[in-house]
């Protein structure tokens, strides 16, 4: 069973950073791309960011650039979400998914994806 748990989120003032985590069992974590997704109150979920365990290869959206990043750790099936310079339009909930894409890119952020977890909050005050 495919099981992804996210953790991290919480309360933070805008410039403030978070690290989220996600942990993922069941599934070839080194041969797929695993990607981050956002939903705010009242907006279609997005795609934020994701990175291929198979080429290393990551990709992000416009919106994140230069303030968030993205890795990866095999050795605890484990991808991280580091956000810095957060702005109160980063506020969400992140969800950490994955399928069976092996590369990262804007097409694989806008696929559909099988597998989710339960979602972390993250809010950002002004």
């Amino acid at each position: 069973e495919v099981q992804l748990v996210e953790s991290g989120g919480g309360l933070v003032q805008a410039g403030g950073s978070l690290r989220l985590s996600c942990v993922v069992s069941g599934f070839a974590f080194d041969e797929y791309a695993i990607a981050w997704f956002r939903q705010a109150p009242g907006k279609e979920r997005e795609g934020v960011s994701c990175i291929s365990n198979y080429d290393k290869s990551t990709y992000y959206i416009d919106s994140v650039k230069g303030r968030f990043t993205i890795s990866s750790d095999s050795a605890k099936n484990t991808v991280y979400l580091q956000m810095n310079s957060l702005k109160p339009e980063d506020t969400a909930v992140y969800y950490c998914a994955v399928d069976l894409y092996e590369f990262c890119n804007e097409a694989t952020i806008q696929a559909s994806h099988d597998y989710w977890g339960q979602g972390t909050q993250v809010t950002v005050s002004s």
